[in-house]
Parts: C-alpha cells; structure tokens; sequence
C-alpha cells in the first residue's frame, strides 16, 4: 500500500464512483421509529422518510472473510486503501432537495471527492470524502457529503477530553441513557459491522476506550430528532454536523438545541456527562 502521507499518491482515486440502488422499507424505518422511541404515528407506505433516516438503507453487504479485524469491510475495494488503522464518521453536509417516499426504489450515487491528510493531536490523520446523490423517481432528493477519518492506533492515554465547554442555555433538550441494545439495533440497521459499537471486549482491550461508542450518525439524528418534535411542521432544507470526541455507553449524555436570532436556523449539539461539547450540528429550516 502506498504511504499514506503521500497525498499526490491517492489523486487517481478522487473521482472513482459508486451506485447503489435500494427499496425504502417501510418495516426497516418503523424498526427506527422503535429504536429511536418514536411516540409519533406508526409510519405508513409513501410518507416522507424522516431526515438521516436514508442512513438505514445503501448497504455495504460484505462478505465476512472480506471484513477486516475492526469489523469494517477490508481496505481497498471503492474507498482507498489507507493503511491507518481506525477509521470514524467524522461529520457531513447535507442537502435535502426533495421528500423520499417510503417504498419507493431510490438510487445513491457515491462518487470520492477528496482525500487529504493532516497531523493531529492523536497523530496522522487522513480524510477521505464522499459525495452522495440520492434519487427516487428519476429526481434528485438529497446531497450527502460524508467525511470519514483515518488515524493511527493509540492508547488510551492518547485521546484526551474535549476540552470546550457545551453551550450554557438550550431550548431543547433530551437525556439519552445509552445501552449496547440501542446501539445494536442500530448498527443493525444500518448492517454496520465496526465492532467499537457493539463488541465490549474489543471496544476496551484492543482500541482502549473505556465502553462501547454511540455511532456518530446515531448522535446526529437524535439532534435532527429535537426538531422534528419541538417544530413538527417544520421542513430542514440544510444539516450538517461535525463529531469532536466520542460518546460512549457508560453514563447518560445530553442532545440539545435552540433557534438562533432569525429564527431559520437551528444550532445542535451533544455534550458528554461532564457538559464538554461532543459534536455541534446546524440545521436550516426551509
């Protein structure tokens, strides 16, 4: 494999693409209501799949002996081969142009169009960025731009807390209490393989960390979920989020948010049990 700092290197793999095609399952997004504790009514063939919720569907079916040892599908294939070790969600930008009706036969077209790569506090670091179009009907529903790092194995001395304080003052706010049930049906949801969510002996021997993580997708939907119980009629035409530090299961976490002054914007954000921010999300509303 190529040295993964060497950017000039990985330019032949900016512009590979990808598509996928994939039927909304009703059944599969009423497990999500479920999951989620959705008091909303059950959903029904035809109505709009919920924000994010496309995240359930496009999945990467891999064969177990192409899995590599963190239960993510080996490297090479359509994203490059980077040889660091860990890989996370690290954040994305979305658009949504249209309502995807459940039921109905969507295509995701994923095309890379990035690869970049830093030194962190944790040590290298590599972002590989994915841009994808979902369809249904022949018309473009929603744009999501998906970044996902690559960084160094490290200890647990090595992931330091965040350190920036969770805003003081929400309008909304929810205390989730993780459990590996919750994160199960959602990693089977998404037939998410990566074992820091689910395996607890991998999660604290072999990566250090001190229980299993909440999947950052998960964390990002339960901000776009305040909104859609707060402001019911509301339409987000805009979302994106960034992931700072982890959250894991061992004690509750709080989600949150508020309108900003116009009123048309949403600011989000998760904060871990000692109130450090743990990811900041945005929403525009239509």
């Amino acid at each position: 494999m190529t040295a993964c700092g060497d950017a000039d290197a990985w330019q032949d793999w900016i512009g590979r693409e990808q598509t996928r095609g994939d039927t909304l399952d009703l059944n599969r997004a009423r497990a999500m209501q479920v999951t989620l504790d959705d008091p909303r009514a059950t959903l029904e063939a035809g109505d709009a799949l919920p924000p994010l919720w496309h995240w359930l569907y496009f999945w990467s079916a891999t064969p177990g002996a192409a899995l590599g040892p963190d239960g993510h599908a080996a490297r090479g294939g359509f994203l490059p081969p980077i040889e660091l070790p860990r890989r996370m969600w690290a954040g994305s930008r979305l658009a949504f142009h249209r309502d995807l009706p459940l039921g109905a036969r969507a295509t995701r077209r994923s095309r890379i169009s990035d690869i970049r790569f830093k030194e962190g506090r944790s040590g290298q670091l590599a972002f590989v960025t994915l841009r994808h179009e979902l369809s249904a009907q022949g018309t473009l529903c929603i744009t999501d731009e998906h970044d996902i790092v690559y960084r160094e194995a490290a200890g647990p001395e090595s992931k330091p807390d965040p350190d920036e304080d969770a805003p003081p003052e929400a309008t909304w706010t929810r205390e989730v209490r993780p459990d590996p049930i919750l994160l199960f049906r959602y990693s089977a949801l998404t037939f998410n393989g990566h074992r820091i969510h689910y395996d607890h002996p991998y999660t604290t021997g072999v990566e250090g960390y001190p229980g299993l993580i909440v999947h950052g997708p998960l964390l990002a939907t339960l901000m776009v979920e305040l909104i859609r119980t707060a402001m019911p009629q509301a339409r987000i035409a805009r979302f994106q989020f960034r992931a700072l530090s982890p959250i894991f299961d061992t004690a509750p976490f709080c989600v949150a948010g508020k309108l900003n002054g116009d009123k048309q914007v949403a600011d989000l954000w998760v904060a871990n049990p000692n109130g450090k921010l743990a990811m900041r999300g945005r929403a525009d509303l239509a």
